[in-house]
């Protein structure tokens, strides 16, 4: 049941729905803005729609597509039907392959059920499964493109198309940061290559620029140049800062406070502020032995992602608003000659360090309110490709939720008896937006931005949460 609070304005124009209401409570948004301080400080923290039950979040987004018929949704009908073509029953198939040259494969690796819930996980993921008890997973997604660029854009946007913003973005501008020396929007990339599509899909589209992922690298120095040359003292720094921020300021105001450049001011600033903080967020030498080994650092596979992902708890511990990490260099898990070898490698790396961020986060008492989120821009075909490998399938897939009060040891939705199509409780991506939206405290629909006189909103106008996942 969503928990609005008390009577108030903002109330009364969420459910006035559209029309006039979206118009009162966009300016009702923009006049919190300024009331919050945003004019100076465009990440200053602000309320939400309603009582939110996540804070921050942190997701992990496999790029390439991993296989949920293999890792996350068992399909004993697959397994018996496997070597067989598709049957007729299931009609035809938008895929780019012959479905009748490629047979039905079997699931990779053997499911069982895991704790008391008994969820079914693969063997693919020993170390996730044993938190089968945190996790609430959606197995009915569903996706408009087989194609990973637009995949990737509209599962990071809601749109096929770049040049939206990121979720990330909204949830900046929605909520602000709540730590000014930090961004609010932090993306940690793969550092085998970038996604296809590249970084678009955290970009902040028609949004002030402020409110873009900022990318930090991989390895032992997240941010290069942190720190200002040996000869310039803090009193220099300061003074070289105020009066470029003056020189600044009058060439905005000449520009009619044009959006960019505010943004760069605004980044100025920040990185000023980032040079007192972020080289102690970044340290994760002051981590525990016993913490780094949970995480897998020091192992030859999980080294890697394991520092990025104890990186991602030590920026939300201090207030980065969204974190999302990537894995998987520009193909990653996109298995189309050989799912075993593909998924054996990339669940060898991810595997371990994911189970210790929930177990670490869980700890700490942190996962209470952070939204850990894990998937792909979609998953894979039931049938085979080139004997060993899968397609794309954004038709149906699935994607775990933990923390934030989401019920754990839950599927929810479902795929088709093989796995090919969402069927029951459907999740399009604009419904799980709105649901990690919904999740922070922000409706999707009251989220407004106004973009050359169109009111814009995170779901494109669409989308529902599914409120039934929480506790």
């Amino acid at each position: 049941m969503t928990d609005y609070g008390q009577p108030s304005r903002r109330r009364f124009l969420l459910q006035a729905g559209g029309g006039c209401g979206a118009i009162a409570l966009s300016s009702l948004l923009s006049d919190q803005r300024s009331a919050a301080g945003v004019a100076d400080n465009p990440l200053a923290p602000l309320q939400t729609h309603f009582t939110p039950r996540a804070r921050r979040v942190i997701w992990l987004f496999m790029h390439g597509g991993p296989s949920h018929v293999d890792l996350l949704d068992p399909k004993p009908e697959l397994a018996r039907l496997s070597g067989t073509p598709l049957p007729d029953s299931f009609g035809s198939v938008m895929t780019r392959r012959n479905v009748a040259k490629n047979p039905l494969l079997g699931p990779i690796r053997p499911f069982h059920p895991r704790g008391e819930s008994g969820l079914e996980i693969s063997d693919f993921l020993p170390h996730t499964a044993k938190h089968a008890e945190k996790l609430c997973v959606l197995r009915s997604c569903h996706g408009d493109s087989v194609n990973h660029p637009q995949s990737v854009y509209q599962m990071n946007t809601g749109s096929i198309l770049m040049g939206k913003p990121s979720l990330g973005s909204w949830a900046a501008y929605g909520l602000g940061t709540e730590n000014g020396n930090m961004p609010a929007f932090v993306v940690l990339p793969d550092p085998g290559n970038g996604v296809k599509g590249g970084p678009p899909a955290w970009g902040s589209g028609f949004l002030p620029a402020t409110y873009q992922g900022t990318t930090m690298r991989a390895g032992k120095n997240p941010i290069l140049h942190l720190r200002p040359q040996p000869e310039v003292t803090l009193d220099r720094q300061q003074k070289a800062l105020s009066l470029i921020r003056k020189l600044n300021q009058q060439h905005a105001e000449q520009r009619d406070f044009d959006e960019d450049l505010l943004a760069r001011v605004n980044s100025y600033e920040l990185a000023f502020r980032m040079q007192a903080t972020a080289p102690e967020v970044v340290d994760i030498s002051q981590e525990s032995a016993a913490t780094q080994r949970l995480y897998g650092i020091g192992g030859k596979d999980t080294d890697e992602f394991g520092r990025r992902c104890l990186l991602a708890r030590r920026m939300v511990e201090r207030g980065v608003r969204f974190v999302q990490l990537y894995s998987g260099d520009t193909n990653g898990w996109d298995a189309h000659s050989d799912v075993a070898t593909n998924h054996d490698l990339y669940c060898r790396r991810t595997d371990l360090p994911v189970a210790g961020l929930l177990e670490d986060l869980e700890q700490r008492g942190l996962l209470e309110d952070t939204l850990v989120i894990w998937g792909g821009e979609f998953g894979r075909m039931p049938m085979s490709e080139q004997g060993k490998g899968r397609d794309h399938n954004p038709w149906g897939y699935s994607v775990w939720f933990a923390g934030a009060g989401v019920k754990g040891g839950f599927a929810y939705g479902a795929t088709d008896s093989v796995g090919l199509r969402a069927i029951e409780k459907p999740v399009h991506v604009h419904d799980l937006h709105a649901t990690i939206l919904w999740l922070l405290g922000l409706d999707n629909m009251g989220l407004v931005y106004k973009y050359k006189g169109r009111p814009e909103r995170p779901t494109l106008n669409e989308g529902k949460p599914f409120r039934r996942i929480a506790i």
